[in-house]
């Protein structure tokens, strides 16, 4: 059975045969897929490699997790598939795994909001957003 891995980090332009060749060099049975973007055709940064033989997939992720290509060091990690789509499948599948996965998830309790005040510090990737809305809301009207 192949190992799919994660290849992230690309350039948007780069030439596929120059990461074939990459792979080439660390071992055989590596089939590369990038991801493009359908609107720009470009690539998204992104792609996916097959890989035939689990040695040759953990060299590849010892060899190039953080190496330089062209100009970008690469992101090289096992990809986990997913085995449906929140409970639905787009390609149709066994409705009754579905099932059991989606029963299983709402076992699991969730708190996606709460009026509580927070022990910690907001999450710095969207502290810029927050700020926005804080000002939104403070610059909000409420009729009288």
């Amino acid at each position: 059975m192949s190992v799919r891995l994660y290849i992230g980090n690309l350039p948007q332009t780069f030439d596929n045969k120059e990461l074939e060749a990459l792979f080439a060099t660390i071992g055989e049975g590596v089939r590369f897929k990038p991801v493009f973007d359908r609107e720009t055709g470009t690539c998204r940064g992104f792609g996916f490699a097959n890989v035939d033989k689990e040695k040759v997939a953990l060299a590849i992720i010892d060899q190039l997790n953080g190496r330089e290509f062209n100009g970008n060091n690469l992101r090289v990690e096992r990809s986990e598939r997913k085995d449906s789509n929140n409970g639905g499948s787009r390609r149709g599948g066994n409705s009754a795994s579905n099932n059991s996965q989606s029963n299983s998830r709402k076992d699991v309790k969730k708190v996606v909001h709460s009026d509580a005040p927070m022990d910690e510090a907001p999450d710095p990737r969207w502290a810029g957003e927050l700020s926005k809305l804080k000002e939104l809301l403070a610059n909000q009207k409420t009729p009288v």
